[in-house]
């Protein structure tokens, strides 16, 4: 449905210039969504999140996935924003070790696994998903590193821009600042609108639209825009662990999914974009469950492949344990992970290099790093930088 521009344009000057920012209109859109052209889709995508949330019962230890998943995330939400940063960059810095890594890349990246999770905590202690809470993400997320003098936890002050140079020349220039806190009020009332109830998808759909219209802060927006989906689908329950990013698939579908959100500002089609948005959920969901099986099935065969070492599988195994909850690490990791000696560990990480399940990395006699390199290939699938 064409229901026309979804907001008004404000003139005002910008370094001598006259610029048009676009201001919203607060959701839900009117008329209603066409509830009946989404309603296939829309149960496919909810049937995709259902297995999803299911792999709890697939996978031994979720927890071993969540950790080494949400850093791809991180890398891939980051990789959008121009980041070179691979997820064997951020597993190196989070142990201290970061030979010839782009410092302010991974400090980028490793903001955003912080900002997660302390999004996550927050909502996990009862915090309600807000626009309070939402500043403090972005302030994490801007903590360190590029961005740190951006207003962190703020929203911002002066205008912004999107493409171009200038407001002058830009592809998209957001509301002016003093409208945005009026216009990220409007979209918290309709998180929390229980009068005009909409699937939980859908609402995320068409939040994710409106805080990428409103682009509330001076950087970081896309970081935090993608975050809120999460953020929206385990505060409704609708995920009980933080298994859907969307980052994957927005990269690859990058000019469509700007395509799709002009559309909305300038024509009103919700439509075509919810229509993306949940192939996008389905896509992402079922991809995700596949990744979680491929690893079950590869612990389980590099496992039958160490119990046949005999008297060295019993400490190979615990080595193995340790390296599912981190794919990069060292002999001193290792040791606090499994309980074993030094000796021990390094012994029955030899055996493992032996079997090729693992590779050390830096050729040297001290200091070593060891990969899991098949566990690596898996969750890296996607993160290459083009």
């Amino acid at each position: 449905m064409m229901r026309g521009c979804t907001g008004r344009y404000e003139v005002t000057a910008f370094g001598g210039e006259r610029v048009e920012a676009f201001i919203p209109t607060p959701l839900p859109p009117v008329p209603p969504i066409e509830l009946a052209s989404c309603l296939p889709r829309l149960e496919s995508a909810a049937l995709a999140l259902g297995r999803l949330d299911s792999l709890s019962a697939l996978l031994p230890d979720t927890t071993l996935f969540l950790y080494t998943y949400i850093r791809k995330e991180a890398v891939l939400s980051s990789q959008i924003e121009g980041t070179q940063s691979s997820l064997s960059d951020l597993l190196l810095f989070e142990i201290e070790e970061v030979p010839g890594v782009p410092i302010d890349d991974v400090v980028e990246v490793s903001n955003y696994v912080a900002a997660l999770e302390h999004g996550l905590l927050r909502l996990k202690e009862g915090f309600p998903l807000s626009n309070r809470l939402l500043r403090e993400i972005h302030g994490v997320l801007l903590a360190k590193g590029r961005g740190s003098d951006k207003e962190p936890g703020e929203f911002r002050h002066s205008q912004n821009w999107i493409g171009g140079t200038r407001p002058g020349n830009a592809r998209y220039v957001p509301p002016p600042h003093p409208e945005v806190p009026q216009c990220m009020s409007d979209l918290e009332r309709f998180l929390h609108d229980e009068a005009t109830p909409l699937p939980m998808l859908l609402q995320a759909g068409l939040a994710h639209v409106q805080f990428e219209t409103i682009h509330p802060f001076l950087d970081g927006n896309g970081r935090v825009g993608r975050l809120l989906i999460t953020l929206l689908l385990c505060h409704a329950g609708v995920l009980r662990q933080p298994l859907l990013y969307l980052s994957l698939f927005f990269k690859r579908h990058r000019e469509t999914y700007y395509e799709l959100l002009s559309r909305v500002r300038l024509t009103g089609d919700w439509e075509s974009w919810l229509d993306f948005f949940l192939d996008g959920i389905r896509q992402t969901a079922d991809g995700a469950v596949e990744t979680a099986q491929r690893l079950v099935s590869l612990f389980q065969q590099d496992r039958e492949r160490i119990m046949g070492k005999g008297r060295r599988a019993s400490s190979s195994l615990r080595v193995h344990d340790a390296l599912k909850a981190r794919p990069v690490t060292t002999i001193q990791e290792i040791c606090r992970r499994s309980g074993l000696s030094f000796a021990a560990a390094a012994s029955a990480m030899e055996c493992l290099v032996e079997l090729k399940l693992t590779r050390e990395l830096t050729g040297k006699r001290r200091n070593r790093l060891y990969a899991y390199d098949a566990y690596l290939s898996i969750l890296n699938e996607g993160t290459e930088n083009p």
